[in-house]
C-alpha cells in the first residue's frame, strides 16, 4: 500500500476526521435512535484512518497524488540570511 496523501492533506484529514466524530457522539447522545449520527461517525473514522494511515483508496482509483514524490515539500520557502548596512 503506497501512501498517495500529502502531509497537510492527512492533518486537515485527521482534524475534519475529529470534528466530525465529535459532533456526531454528541448527536448520538442527544438522539440515539437517529441514522444520520451514525453515518457521519463511519464516514468520520474513515477519513481518521485515511489520515493516519496517509493513504485514500479512492484517491487511488482516480490516479491521483497528493504525495510528493521527491520526498521534498512542494513549495518550499528558502530563508537567506539579509545583510544590514
Amino acid at each position: 500500500m503506497k501512501k498517495n496523501v500529502g502531509l497537510c492533506d492527512a492533518f486537515i484529514r485527521i482534524t475534519v476526521g475529529l470534528i466530525g466524530l465529535s459532533y456526531s457522539t454528541a448527536r448520538m447522545v442527544q438522539r440515539p435512535y437517529r441514522m444520520s449520527p451514525i453515518i457521519i461517525t463511519i464516514l468520520s473514522a474513515m477519513k481518521i484512518a485515511e489520515g493516519i494511515t496517509r493513504f485514500c483508496p479512492l484517491l487511488t482509483m482516480f490516479g491521483i497524488s497528493t504525495e510528493d514524490e521527491d520526498g521534498k515539500r512542494p513549495y518550499r520557502i528558502y530563508s537567506y540570511p539579509r545583510r544590514f548596512k
